[in-house]
């Protein structure tokens, strides 16, 4: 088998091909995955059609200054909650001017947990054309499978997302 060829049945390349098949652009904000989401969306091929750009906002003040993450929020709810993940989408789309987005923030551990946001909490959103949906996640696992399933739930809720809203 050639090890160049794409998993036609993988989450990513099923999200690639309605992303780019629906002229649809994607921007994505993360924190705890580190750059996996975007990773995975590019290994479609022609996804630079659709794929505007990826931040890796991990410090609070980057994810102020790129997304507009508004201070209050981030002093209120931390950086790790629903409503910091939502302005990380929303924030994102805006800047890049994009119609979808992904955002990730969570504990990927194996430090940094407390019995209120224990290690393996992650909350994803994605927004499509001013819907954003956030979940709350608890992952198990080391620090990488934490990222992975984060990862994949999150290209997962998007496929999901889009596909609710009748793109094929």
């Amino acid at each position: 088998m050639n090890s160049d060829r794409i998993n036609e049945d993988s989450i990513e390349f099923k999200l690639g091909k309605i992303l780019c098949n629906n002229k649809l652009t994607i921007s994505t904000a993360e924190s705890c995955t580190g750059g996996m989401v975007a990773a995975k969306l590019i290994s479609y091929p022609g996804i630079s059609a659709s794929f505007l750009e990826g931040a890796i906002t991990y410090s609070n003040e980057a994810k102020m200054k790129r997304l507009g993450v508004r201070k209050e929020t981030l002093d209120a709810y931390g950086a790790v909650s629903e409503e910091t993940a939502r302005e990380m989408a929303e924030g994102v789309a805006k800047a890049s001017s994009s119609n979808t987005s992904i955002a990730t923030t969570g504990i990927a551990g194996p430090g940094g947990g407390t019995d209120e946001k224990p290690v393996g909490l992650v909350y994803i959103a994605v927004h499509v054309n001013n819907k954003t949906i956030i979940e709350k996640c608890n992952f198990s696992g080391n620090r990488e499978e934490i990222r992975i399933s984060a990862t994949n739930h999150a290209l997962k809720m998007l496929k999901d997302e889009l596909e609710n809203q009748n793109y094929k």
